[in-house]
C-alpha cells in the first residue's frame, strides 16, 4: 500500500463503538461497575504520577514534526485525518529495543513508538501502529492506561497513600480490559489503512521483532488459527491463563480476531458508510447487560469444553482398566 490521501477514507465523526471488539465493550462496562474505580484513577493522576510519566517520556524521546521524521509525521497527520480526531495528538519516537508504541496521558494524550519499530517495520506497517495508538486515543482508552502504567511501573505496595484498597484486583481489572481494548484498536488500524492483511503482516513482524520481509504471512495466520481454535478444554484454560497477567493478547490471537471480524462483514459495513457516530452510543445499562452475557458465555464455553475433556479421559481411563 503506497502513501494514499486521507479524504478518500475518512471516517466523519465515527464513534469508537463503530469498531469496539465485544471483549471490550464487556470489559469496560465490568471496569466501570467497580466501586470507587474512577475516584482512585482521578487520584493516581491527580497524585502527579501521570505527570512523572509524561516527563520521562518527553525527556528521552524525539518530537515528530514537519520537519523531523517528516514521513511519519505525514502518515500520522493521515490517520488522524481519516479518523477525524479532534484534536491532534503529538507524536514521539523513543529509544527502545522492542518494537512497540503507546499512548500515554489522561488529560493531554501523546504517542510514542519505539526506535526498534521504526526500523523493523515499514512505512505501511508504521502507518498501522499509529492508526492502533490513534484508535486508543479515539476510544478515550488512554485514562485506564495510564493508570495501569502507573500500576505497573510503581507496583502496588508503592503506594501507601492506597492503602487498604484492593489495588492488585484493580490491576487484574485493568490487564483483562487492556487486552480487550487491543482488539478494537486492530480493528480501528485495519479501517484506516483498509488493508486486513497488512493488520496481520505487522502483528507478525511485531511479533518477531523481524522485517515482515523476512517473514511468511500465510505460516503465521495457519498459526492463528492453530492458537485459537486447536487443543481441547484444558489447552484453552491454559491459555486463558497464561494471559492473565498479559498486558497484550497473543499476536497471533489478534490476528485471527480482525480475521473474524472481516469475515463477519462488520467491516465492509463500516467501510461503506454504516457506522455508529458520536453521539448516537447505545446506552450504558445496555453495555453492562452485554458484560454479563458476554463474561458468562465465555466462562460457560471453557468449563463446557473441559468437561467433555474430563469426560473423554474418564473414558480412556475406564476402557484401559477394563483392558487389565
Amino acid at each position: 500500500m503506497s502513501e494514499l490521501p486521507a479524504d478518500g477514507y475518512r471516517l466523519p465523526n465515527i464513534s469508537p463503538k463503530a469498531f469496539e471488539h465485544p471483549a471490550d465493550r464487556a470489559a469496560t462496562a465490568a471496569l466501570r461497575s467497580i466501586p470507587m474505580l474512577d475516584t482512585v484513577v482521578r487520584r493516581l493522576i491527580e497524585f502527579g504520577y501521570e505527570r512523572a510519566i509524561r516527563q520521562s517520556s518527553l525527556s528521552a524521546s524525539l518530537k515528530v514534526g514537519p520537519d523531523q521524521l517528516p514521513e511519519l509525521y505525514r502518515r500520522w497527520v493521515r490517520v488522524c485525518t481519516v479518523l477525524d480526531l479532534p484534536d491532534q495528538p503529538d507524536l514521539y519516537v523513543g529509544l527502545s529495543p522492542l518494537p512497540n508504541a503507546a499512548a500515554v496521558g489522561a488529560k493531554r494524550p501523546l504517542v510514542i513508538v519505539s526506535s526498534a519499530a521504526v526500523q523493523t517495520l515499514d512505512d505501511d506497517e508504521l502507518e498501522m501502529v499509529l492508526a492502533h495508538e490513534a484508535g486508543h486515543v479515539l476510544s478515550d482508552h488512554v485514562m485506564y492506561q495510564t493508570t495501569l502504567a502507573i500500576l505497573l511501573t510503581l507496583g502496588t505496595r508503592s503506594l501507601p497513600i492506597f492503602a487498604g484498597l484492593p489495588l492488585l484486583g484493580i490491576r487484574y481489572a485493568l490487564l483483562e480490559w487492556f487486552r480487550a481494548a487491543e482488539l478494537s484498536c486492530d480493528r480501528c488500524a485495519t479501517l484506516v489503512t483498509r488493508d486486513p492483511l497488512l493488520t496481520s503482516r505487522t502483528l507478525m513482524a511485531l511479533s518477531a521483532g523481524l522485517p515482515s520481509s523476512r517473514l511468511n504471512l500465510d505460516a503465521f495466520l495457519r498459526q492463528a488459527q492453530e492458537y485459537r481454535e486447536g487443543g481441547d478444554g484444558f489447552d484453552k484454560i491454559r491459555r486463558l491463563m497464561t494471559e492473565l497477567d498479559l498486558t497484550h493478547s497473543p499476536p497471533v490471537k489478534r490476528a485471527h480476531e480482525v480475521y473474524t471480524w472481516v469475515q463477519s462483514g462488520e467491516y465492509d459495513r463500516i467501510v461503506g458508510g454504516e457506522y455508529i457516530k458520536r453521539g448516537e452510543e447505545p446506552p450504558v445499562r445496555e453495555e453492562a447487560a452485554a458484560a454479563t452475557e458476554h463474561y458468562a458465555e465465555r466462562f460457560r464455553d471453557l468449563m463446557a469444553d473441559a468437561a467433555t475433556q474430563v469426560q473423554s479421559t474418564g473414558e480412556k481411563l475406564a476402557d484401559w482398566l477394563r483392558k487389565d
